[in-house]
């Protein structure tokens, strides 16, 4: 029986594991959900963010306060289905004013059986997170007050340091992206990768295939260059992907990384990484490329980074101007590109987005100097 929209009068209440809470009213999906709380700075392109894979185990909590005002298209979408495990707004507008919205906000979360809350103080909520950081939290609909058993619920989970998210989200099966023969073939491991990702890579001049998470190395030895992407949890529990991507650095290809294949990149070079203590999740973050002092505003969505560690034969490329967090890094001898930031930009600026032609250049370099 189809689940219909509630009218915006039940209550639900929010639990943090500080046991702070907010009580507010629920739309969506009539289900209690646990993770890990965030919050995103955009101001557009919250479909974008729900179906990003990379928010897999999280609860998402928006800082702009009108969300749903231009409903949902499914051509936005970056995967088959909404990721994250629920949706905080100030408001909620529902009745969306947009020429190709398809749906409401909440008839795409109630398909996806995703719960939201609106009419909270997400400004507190926000700045409670920026304060003391991003914490476990709980959404529990048909509830009109704090109840100490839901504080033991959110505390029973464990927290995002140590969780490898990626081989859930992950491809099964591989598959062929691009629909033309092309020069070069890129070989794209999935930790969770976005569509807009694999289209940018495609227009690249890229002919691309997408691998599960696991696949091993030499399975893919025969492309031409590889793909590390972006996806969700603790980069030093996919200890499975590390491995895999010492070996690939054997073959002495060209590699590209992402958000999480950034990660992933640099543990695999001999570097660390750590949980930040509110992640870099907006499409407003000041990035700047070192080699030139130009600096870009990118979209961002990570709540680890890799730690500086000095490194001979790596070129660290982008610096995050908020907080001198690495971006970037490059090797010095091989066609090895790998940044923190989306270049695909969804949701986000497009200054970023020459990164996928610069890899393909580098690609191409790299076989004609063969």
């Amino acid at each position: 029986m189809a689940v219909m929209p509630y009218q915006n009068k039940t209550k639900a209440v929010v639990v943090l594991e500080n046991g702070d809470f907010y009580i507010g009213n629920f739309f969506g999906y009539p289900k209690k959900s646990l993770g890990e709380v965030c919050f995103n700075t955009s101001m557009t392109g919250y479909q974008e963010i729900l179906t990003d894979p990379s928010y897999y185990g999280q609860i998402v909590v928006m800082t702009y306060p009108m969300i749903g005002n231009y409903g949902i298209y499914e051509g936005y979408s970056q995967s088959e289905k909404v990721q994250c495990f629920g949706f905080i707004v100030k408001k909620y507008v529902k009745h969306p004013s947009n020429f190709i919205s398809q749906i409401t906000l909440e008839e795409f979360l109630i398909q996806n059986q995703t719960p939201a809350v609106e009419n909270i103080d997400t400004r507190k909520l926000v700045l409670t997170l920026r304060n003391q950081g991003v914490m476990r939290g709980g959404i529990f609909p048909d509830q009109a007050s704090f109840k100490k058993e839901m504080l033991d619920e959110v505390l029973s989970i464990p927290p995002m340091a140590g969780l490898d998210l990626a081989s859930k989200v992950s491809t099964k099966k591989s598959y062929r992206y691009s629909t033309t023969e092309k020069k070069y073939k890129i070989a794209v491991l999935d930790y969770g990768v976005k569509k807009s990702i694999l289209r940018y890579l495609d227009e690249a001049g890229f002919e691309v295939h997408v691998f599960p998470s696991h696949t091993h190395a030499e399975d893919i030895k025969h492309f031409d260059a590889f793909f590390l992407s972006n996806g969700p949890g603790d980069p030093a529990a996919t200890v499975y992907a590390i491995e895999n991507v010492k070996i690939l650095l054997t073959f002495k290809k060209p590699i590209f990384g992402i958000c999480l294949g950034h990660q992933i990149l640099g543990l695999s070079r001999g570097w660390k990484t750590y949980k930040l203590k509110f992640g870099h999740r907006g499409g407003n973050q000041p990035v700047m490329d070192i080699r030139t002092k130009k600096v870009e505003i990118t979209a961002q969505n990570h709540g680890f980074a890799v730690e500086t560690k000095d490194q001979a034969d790596l070129e660290i490329i982008y610096v995050n101007l908020n907080d001198q967090t690495i971006e970037g890094f490059k090797d010095k001898e091989f066609p090895i590109l790998s940044v923190q930031h989306h270049p695909e930009a969804s949701p986000g600026p497009n200054d970023a987005k020459h990164i996928f032609k610069d890899f393909y250049l580098m690609v191409e370099k790299f076989y004609e100097n063969q």
